[in-house]
């Protein structure tokens, strides 16, 4: 019976861990049971499939788990469906009003009673958490927002973006309160910069942002050589799209004044979105393409090669980047475009560079 409960106890609240109170969640059988292998050291001396197999029927049997019926199965005897839907989260409590009425005082519960079935006790505790904050929020430090939604929700991640709290992001709009309630700060991410030799911080004007790191280094060479265009005093590795979060980090790190930012990347759907975005978010700032090394990369058409299939192709963001260019370059690079082509920022080189000097 100990060993039944072990199985049963561990499937139970996985299966409530995962269960959401408005959507179904779709399960691979084969997956869990792979995590109970990894958890139960003797899982088959206690056949353990035979009381998996038991705990899923149960679960079923209940309502909680619905069988997918697709002609896929797990393989194993008894055989069960390989997938399951895992059924919307009953709520059979719902708050007292009295209680809410007692916190209406800081929050909004027109959400919640539009929509019942997020009145669960995780978001209730969730709730009673925050409102005890906020009622000493005065006289708080403020911190950085993964440590508040620690303190709060109890996980560092709560509060972001991601797939492990999906529920966590819209938690704040669901009760009406906003992230500079909860006193926080979003730090920038810190991003790795070569500043050129004999300039200090106080010193930097323009400053070049390249997308890859091969680039990165080469324009290191360039810099200290004299033969990097625009000159710059400091060059930023952009990371790829890491630099669309990291880029704040630059006004923690360097005096607040007028900067001429350039930004290099591939000539490609992913980098016309890193600049135009960047210019998007940061009206203030004075973005620009490095026209200039752009050039080069075009100059190296026999160098393009094919789309990454996982870079979604946006319009706007194709037509805002091209702009900035000749009606000649234009039309090159609406044919790169159309043939579904792009040129890596890796086709400048040491020696490529030379055929410029």
């Amino acid at each position: 019976m100990k060993k039944i409960n072990i199985i049963e106890t561990r499937v139970r609240s996985f299966i409530e861990d995962i269960q959401h109170p408005k959507q179904r969640k779709k399960l691979n059988i084969n997956d869990l049971e792979f995590q109970l292998r990894k958890l139960l050291d003797d899982y088959d001396e206690m056949d353990g499939y035979s009381l998996f197999y038991e705990a899923i029927e149960s679960l079923q049997n209940e309502g909680q788990l619905t069988p997918i019926h697709n002609s896929q199965f797990n393989g194993k005897i008894p055989s069960m469906p390989l997938y399951y839907w895992v059924n919307v989260k009953v709520q059979a409590d719902k708050w007292d009003r009295l209680e809410m009425m007692k916190l209406s005082d800081r929050f909004d519960f027109s959400f919640y009673e539009r929509h019942p079935e997020w009145q669960t006790k995780e978001e209730w505790r969730r709730i009673l958490n925050l409102y005890a904050f906020l009622q000493s929020s005065q006289e708080r430090e403020i911190v950085s927002l993964e440590e508040r939604s620690l303190e709060l929700f109890g996980h560092e991640n709560f509060l972001l973006d991601g797939i492990s709290f999906p529920d966590g992001k819209g938690f704040l709009a669901r009760i009406g309160v906003s992230e500079e309630q909860l006193k926080v700060v979003k730090y920038g991410e810190p991003f790795v910069f070569w500043m050129k030799q004999g300039k200090e911080i106080k010193d930097v004007q323009r400053v070049l942002i390249l997308e890859n790191l091969s680039f990165f280094h080469t324009a290191i060479q360039l810099l200290e050589a004299d033969q990097l265009d625009y000159d710059p005093e400091l060059i930023i590795y952009g990371e790829g799209t890491k630099i669309e979060r990291s880029f704040s980090f630059f006004f923690q790190m360097f005096p607040t004044k007028s900067y001429l930012f350039y930004y290099a990347g591939d000539l490609d759907a992913a980098g016309y979105g890193i600049i135009t975005r960047l210019i998007e978010k940061y009206p203030d700032c004075c973005i620009q393409p490095a026209l200039k090394i752009y050039r080069k990369m075009l100059d190296c058409m026999d160098q393009r090669n094919e789309q990454k299939s996982s870079q979604i192709q946006n319009l706007k963001y194709r037509d805002a980047f091209i702009e900035w260019f000749t009606e000649d370059e234009q039309e090159v690079l609406r044919q790169l475009w159309q043939e579904n082509k792009r040129i890596p920022q890796e086709v400048l080189t040491i020696e490529t560079w030379r055929r410029w000097i």
